[in-house]
């Protein structure tokens, strides 16, 4: 196929994957394994599926730019789906496998989805009831069989093997989307906002093919662009693996295994062998953990030879170079511990992009000295999602996220905040001008990140004008709505909740007065009665809400003790400072 340095300009993303089915024909492109063997199909397939589903969906009612949700794990049939949705001239609407019925009923709502995509029974279990009060969801397409016991609400229910049966013209969508323009709406990726309620993204085709022409500008002109294999183990219906993981290998004409699951993924990652990655920070905190106990075990030769890299890796990154009595040294390093390293990560990765969430800079390093090459971008679902990222012809720096991608305006504000302008940027959140207006303004989206350019034109991002939440594997959590639910229990009096760069939510409590003199100040009764409080809250909330592990406040906030505003909003940067310590150290329990 051809391979340059630049992605040819298409008019809607249909066209990008059926120009790479023209290319790659009968090659393989989605693997899965099923029997405990991986099996492909082929990109001649996949389009077959495409153009089969896309004319089920307009024969059973669906018109041009209507929504239609996908409820899945990452699977070849997520991808497909998706792209059948957009050939059919609807909208997609990817939604979490973790939302409660709650966050579906909100979305369809919210989106007036015409029909929805289901992978499985048990994910269908928590739709179903959603579906229900939908005024406007018909119609229910079940991946696999889909049980229900009774008529839900006058929705019809299809299966998905019959609605992709058949040859499927392929011509016919060729034709159906060559009025698709770049500007048109792609999907509506919901994510989280201050006020709690997840906000509909409108991501147009020209936002995701710019991200997957800037991404395949930096693999094409610092590495090369080859026969390149993905490995998708994050969420397809997060904007980051949406764009980076499933759209970002189709310009490329790359193949995508789907994981089996986050457990076997160190496994999948060297029978793939995969050329590139796309992950989150919370994947390398956790392998290097594994690592770092696997050869503290081992000790020895391998305690020393880590211990030496790192020493030697840290000071390659901060001078360029190495002293001279050190080369013998490196050289031991590559040959016994680089390779090793390599190997388990299929021996043919040539960069994990970490994205999602800001990558700790000494869990960076670390990688850094056994010789992966890692680069950290920055992006928010507003824009594409990827703003900017490392590349090594720019020289790569952990402690920033590289320069602005090609053909992205980045400028700061005199506040400091970061703006961007360029093709990448929503045309705005669905049915809400207000937020809309309050994010875009002059064509710049601000994102409430604030940050500078360092002397080589690098983003360094150093905070974030907005309260939300980001954990560990991009998800967006809005604190408020969170203590807001905390705080409605009659045994809590005051909440804040804490998570930053973490793999789930803990919280700082005050128990109301009442409760504490019930109990005489028995701590332990107190908190009996808290935990009660907040698992009552946690029923309700999505999985990424849930607060884990909470501690007790030594007071209550107030102005007085500077840990309230005048205005009764509590001083987040304050609390952190008196209970930072307490909160951290819940994650180690």
């Amino acid at each position: 196929m051809r391979k340059g340095t630049q992605l040819e300009h298409f008019p809607n993303l249909v066209a990008m994957f059926l120009d790479r089915v023209e290319q790659r024909g009968d090659g393989p492109f989605l693997w899965a394994k099923r029997g405990g063997t991986w099996q492909s199909t082929s990109y001649r397939d996949a389009a077959r599926q495409v153009a089969a589903l896309s004319a089920s969906l307009l024969k059973i009612g669906c018109k041009p730019g209507d929504r239609v949700m996908l409820v899945s794990e990452n699977r070849p049939e997520w991808l497909i789906a998706d792209l059948a949705i957009m050939a059919a001239g609807c909208v997609t609407v990817p939604t979490y496998t973790t939302n409660t019925t709650r966050d579906h009923t909100h979305i369809l709502t919210n989106s007036g989805a015409r029909a929805v995509i289901v992978s499985t029974q048990k994910l269908a279990k928590a739709l179903i009831p959603a579906v229900l009060f939908s005024s406007d969801c018909h119609d229910v397409i079940g991946i696999e069989d889909i049980r229900t016991g009774q008529p839900v609400n006058g929705a019809r229910f299809h299966h998905w093997d019959e609605l992709v049966a058949g040859e499927g013209d392929v011509e016919a969508v060729r034709k159906r989307v060559a009025g698709i323009r770049r500007e048109d709406l792609a999907c509506l990726i919901y994510t989280s906002g201050t006020g709690g309620a997840p906000r509909g993204v409108r991501q147009h085709h020209g936002a995701i093919l710019h991200n997957v022409a800037a991404c395949t500008d930096v693999i094409a002109n610092d590495f090369t662009w080859e026969d390149e294999v993905f490995l998708s183990f994050l969420p397809a219906s997060h904007a980051y693996e949406h764009s980076g993981g499933q759209m970002f290998p189709i310009g490329l004409g790359a193949q995508i295994y789907y994981a089996e699951s986050l457990e076997k993924l160190a496994t999948n990652i060297e029978e793939v062998r995969p050329t590139l990655m796309v992950v989150v920070p919370r994947l390398f905190e956790m392998l290097r953990q594994r690592m770092l106990k696997a050869i503290e075990k081992q000790g020895g030769l391998g305690q020393k030879l880590l211990n030496k890299a790192l020493a030697i890796g840290k000071e390659r990154y901060e001078t360029g170079s190495i002293p001279l009595k050190d080369w013998p040294a490196d050289l031991a390093i590559r040959l016994l511990l680089k390779k090793k390293v390599s190997q388990k990560f299929g021996g043919r990765i040539k960069a994990m992009v970490s994205g999602g969430a800001p990558l700790n800079a000494d869990v960076g390093l670390f990688f850094h000295s056994l010789g992966l090459t890692m680069l950290q971008g920055y992006g928010q679902t507003e824009a594409g999602p990827v703003i900017s990222c490392n590349r090594p012809k720019n020289g790569i720096r952990i402690e920033t996220v590289g320069p602005p991608l090609k053909d992205v305006e980045v400028r700061f504000a005199e506040d400091g905040e970061l703006l961007v302008r360029g093709e990448l940027v929503m045309h705005g959140y669905w049915n809400n001008e207000e937020e809309s207006a309050r994010v875009l303004q002059n064509g710049w989206l601000h994102t409430g990140d604030v940050g500078h350019f360092d002397d080589q034109g690098r983003i360094v991002i150093t905070d974030r004008k907005k309260d939300l939440i980001v954990n560990d594997k991009g998800d967006n959590v809005s604190p408020q709505r969170v203590e807001g639910m905390l705080t409605l229990q009659p045994e809590i009096a005051q909440a804040m909740v804490h998570g930053d760069r973490r793999p789930h939510l803990v919280a700082l409590l005050v128990p109301e007065p009442e409760l504490v003199a019930e109990l005489k100040g028995d701590e332990a009764a107190i908190r009996s009665r808290l935990q009660k409080a907040v698992d009552r809250v946690n029923a309700e909330l999505s999985v990424i809400e849930k607060v884990r592990r909470f501690t007790l406040a030594e007071e209550g906030f107030s102005v007085d003790n500077e840990q309230m505003t005048p205005s009764m909003k509590i001083r987040r940067h304050v609390l952190k400072q008196v209970y930072g310590e307490r909160l951290d150290a819940l994650y180690g329990k």
